[in-house]
């Protein structure tokens, strides 16, 4: 497993080891022990989840503000363009968003850390999408963050307009957002 920091530190990049030959593949997707040694991380997953999505199905940008959740995501189908937005006032990079094309051909996961809002959008005509989470669903203390707020700006490789669940079409601008100190 190979683990590189992202722009914003915290959020991590994890890239496999895979063993192939003609017959296919295996790959270790998580190892306690060798996440612990790569990330120095004590990180207890409690909850798995799989979401399937269409092509330009925009999920997020979610976050629960209390019960906060750690999620550690990969796609096992397709490709989709994952988004983690710093939404912690007390750090230097408060506001501030990382994106990176996750898919089953190229097998990487990213570490989205408590602290963190979330989101994804579908690449290819449909995916599926993995996490697993520190913390259980709570939601009484789920929010959304606008996906297209422009004080964020993030930079969403859209191939036309995206489809957006009833609950993220009404998604908080970031000025209005609760946040975590």
């Amino acid at each position: 497993m190979k683990v590189t920091k992202t722009a914003i530190p915290e959020v991590l990049l994890v890239e496999p080891t895979v063993f192939g030959d003609d017959r296919g593949f295996f790959y270790e997707s998580y190892n306690a022990k060798e996440w612990q040694e790569q990330t120095g991380l004590q990180t207890s997953f409690v909850q798995d989840n799989h979401s399937r999505s269409a092509k330009n199905v925009l999920r997020g940008i979610h976050y629960q503000i209390k019960q906060a959740q750690g999620k550690l995501v990969r796609v096992v189908v397709g490709e989709v363009f994952d988004v983690a937005v710093d939404l912690r006032k007390s750090s230097p990079t408060f506001g501030q968003w990382v994106g990176e094309r996750l898919s089953a051909e190229n097998k990487k996961s990213l570490w989205v850390p408590e602290g963190f809002g979330h989101g994804f959008l579908v690449l290819s005509e449909f995916a599926e999408f993995l996490y697993r989470t520190t913390n259980f669903y709570a939601p009484e203390h789920e929010r959304g963050l606008a996906w297209n707020d422009s004080s964020i700006d993030i930079d969403w490789p859209l191939d036309g307009p995206p489809l957006l669940s009833e609950k993220d079409a009404k998604a908080t601008v970031f000025s209005k957002a609760e946040y975590y100190e």
